[in-house]
C-alpha cells in the first residue's frame, strides 16, 4: 500500500500534492491512501477525496494547526504504525525538506528525495533521481524494511496528469502528545517582502542574458502583468542582481511546474532545463536557433525579444 502525505496551508492544498498523487498512480496495482495533517482540514480532505485513491485520512488536531517538526513527525509516525504502508510518498517541498529526514531516521528507514520517475527495474520498483545537476540519472533501489520515504521533485509529473475518481474520508487518531512537541513556531520565515513560491504559479515570464539589462527587465514584468503571471529568471540574471534569488529557476533555485512557462531570451543550460522542463507549455523566444531551451520547448520562436514581446503585449491589451 502507498500513503501519500498530502500538504496543505491554511486549509488551502498544495498543488504538488496533486503532482505526488499522480506519482503514486503510476506504481499500478498499489492501493493508495492520502493523509492530511492540521487543525481542521474537512475541504481538504473533500478536494482529496476527487482522487482515483482508495481512501483520504485526516490526522486532525489543535497541534497541527501550525506546522512544527517534532508535531508532523510525531502524527506521522502513528499514522504509519497504524496503516503500515510500503511506501510513504510526499512532495519535494521545503517545508517536507524540514521534517521528512527527522521522521525517517526516527522510524529507522530509508529515504530517497527529489525523485522524478518510479520504473521497474528487474522485476522491482526503482526511483530515478538527477545527479550532477541533472547532468546524470540514478535508478535507486531502496533497501531493507518497509516503508521507504520517497519524496518527489516538483514538476516530474503534471497537476493533470492524477487520475479522478471519488474516496471515502476517515478520521484517524494517533494520540498525538501537544506536550511533546518541542518548538513554538513564530510567523512563517520570509526572505523579503516579494518573496514568492514560485512551485505554485500557473504562468511564469522568465528571463535570461538576453535580456541585456537590468533595465529591461520592467519589458518581462509588463507582460507577466498582461498575462497574470510571475516574474522568474536564470542563475545569472539574479547572480547580478537584477531580480532577487528567490525568483531564480534551476537546479539551484526552484522547480516549477506552471501551465505556461514563457522563457524570454534563456539559451537553457541544463541547470536551467531541470527547474522548468515540467511545465505543461514552454514557450521560447531566442535569437539564436541554435538554443538547447528549443529542445524542451512546445513553441519556439527565432526572433528579438525586444520586438516580439511589445507586439504580445500589445496584442494582449486588445484582447
Amino acid at each position: 500500500m502507498i500513503l501519500v502525505i498530502a500538504e496543505q496551508h491554511d486549509n488551502t492544498l498544495n498543488r504538488a500534492t496533486w503532482e505526488t498523487i499522480a506519482a503514486a498512480q503510476q506504481f499500478g496495482g498499489q492501493e493508495i491512501t492520502v493523509a492530511v495533517l492540521g487543525a481542521s482540514v474537512t475541504a481538504v480532505a473533500a478536494e482529496l477525496a476527487t482522487a482515483a485513491v482508495a481512501e483520504v485520512l485526516t490526522v486532525e488536531n489543535p497541534a497541527l494547526g501550525v506546522y512544527t517538526a517534532d508535531g508532523f513527525v510525531q502524527a506521522l509516525r502513528g499514522l504509519i504504525e497504524q496503516v503500515k504502508p510500503e511506501y510513504v510518498l510526499l512532495p519535494h517541498t521545503y517545508q517536507t525538506r524540514d521534517f521528512a529526514p527527522q521522521l525517517a531516521a526516527s522510524l529507522r528507514r530509508p529515504l530517497l528525495t527529489d525523485c522524478t520517475a518510479v520504473k521497474s527495474v528487474d522485476g522491482r520498483t526503482a526511483f530515478v533521481r538527477l545527479m550532477f545537476h541533472g547532468k546524470l540519472a540514478a535508478d535507486v533501489v531502496p533497501q531493507g524494511d518497509p516503508p521507504c520515504i520517497v519524496t518527489f521533485q516538483i514538476g516530474a509529473y503534471r497537476v493533470d496528469q492524477a487520475q479522478k475518481g471519488s474516496a471515502p474520508i476517515a478520521c484517524v487518531d494517533v494520540g498525538l502528545d501537544a506536550a511533546a512537541i518541542r518548538q513554538k513556531p513564530e510567523a512563517p520565515f520570509r526572505g523579503a517582502k516579494q518573496a514568492v513560491d514560485l512551485s505554485q504559479a500557473e504562468r511564469i515570464v522568465s528571463v535570461g542574458r538576453g535580456i541585456k539589462s537590468q533595465d529591461n527587465v520592467a519589458l518581462a514584468e509588463k507582460l507577466a502583468q498582461a498575462l497574470d503571471a510571475e516574474v522568474a529568471a536564470s542563475r545569472p540574471i539574479c547572480d547580478a542582481g537584477w531580480l532577487p534569488m528567490e525568483r531564480q529557476v534551476g537546479s539551484s533555485g526552484q522547480t516549477v511546474a506552471p501551465k505556461l512557462y514563457l522563457a524570454l531570451g534563456i539559451s537553457g543550460a541544463i541547470q536551467h532545463l531541470v527547474g522548468m522542463k515540467g511545465s505543461r507549455t514552454i514557450v521560447a523566444i531566442n535569437k539564436d536557433a541554435e538554443a538547447p531551451i528549443f529542445e524542451v520547448a512546445d513553441y519556439g520562436v527565432v526572433g528579438d525579444i525586444f520586438e516580439i514581446v511589445p507586439a504580445l503585449i500589445s496584442e494582449l491589451a486588445q484582447g
